[in-house]
């Protein structure tokens, strides 16, 4: 990660509150190494620019895909009490907590890289796969940390400071925001990016990966495929300007 300078700034078309900055990363799956290190950024960043306030976001999907989903967690879990992070739940989250409330949710869970969410907490798939759902339910319940399951229910759909509104995928477009279906702000794609309306505030996103942080009238996307690209993004957000970590 490398820091912009203030003259690197963007404006954009939306404030925070007075005296505030916001620190919002995106898409994380895994990469417990990268988000360590933007954790180092941000603080040395509040040590260099003290702010009365800063708010802390994380954009949801913490695990899967990448090889240390349990070491995110244990990350996330000291943040939200240290520095009272704001932690947006994720279509992923969504994914292993229905398992965890279910053994029949495993399969869809797998196709979007649960087994390495499960391998990292030393639950590993059997290769003659004649183990059941149930069986491998147990066997995750009993590793699962109750630091996790608390970090889960500590989970939000999604978040508003200022002009901001922070959410892991996006909204429906022309629904007011207490409206929204809950479901879209995990899992929409299509009809938000698509999309040239005003949301009625700047929207802060993840869940689409895209090459280069997008900066759009409507949305901002951090999810740039940290996983894959071993570039995880953190956003500044104070007043009315945007830079990057």
């Amino acid at each position: 990660m490398r820091s912009l300078s203030a003259a690197q700034s963007r404006p954009v078309a939306a404030s925070t509150p007075a005296e505030t900055r916001i620190y919002a990363i995106g898409d994380i799956h895994g990469r417990a190494d990268l988000l360590g290190e933007a954790i180092h950024h941000i603080d040395d960043d509040l040590r260099r620019r003290p702010v009365r306030y800063a708010v802390e976001i994380y954009l949801g999907d913490y695990i899967d895909r990448g090889p240390n989903s349990k070491a995110v967690l244990d990350l996330l879990a000291v943040r939200l009490v240290r520095n009272n992070a704001v932690c947006l739940r994720g279509n992923h989250e969504d994914l292993m907590e229905s398992f965890l409330r279910d053994p029949r949710a495993l399969r869809p869970w797998l196709q979007l890289g649960g087994d390495q969410t499960l391998a990292s907490y030393g639950v590993f798939l059997r290769s003659d796969a004649t183990e059941t759902g149930s069986e491998l339910h147990r066997r995750f319940c009993r590793v699962f940390p109750l630091t996790h399951r608390l970090v889960l229910q500590c989970l939000r759909p999604s978040f508003c400071c200022g002009d901001f509104l922070f959410v892991h995928a996006g909204i429906r477009p022309e629904i007011p925001i207490e409206r929204q279906n809950t479901r879209d702000f995990l899992w929409i794609r299509h009809e938000f990016l698509d999309s040239p309306l005003d949301h009625g505030k700047l929207v802060v996103h993840g869940h689409t990966p895209v090459a280069h942080p997008e900066i759009r009238h409507n949305r901002i996307n951090i999810d740039t495929g940290a996983w894959r690209t071993g570039t995880l993004t953190c956003v500044i957000l104070e007043d009315a300007s945007v830079q990057f970590l």
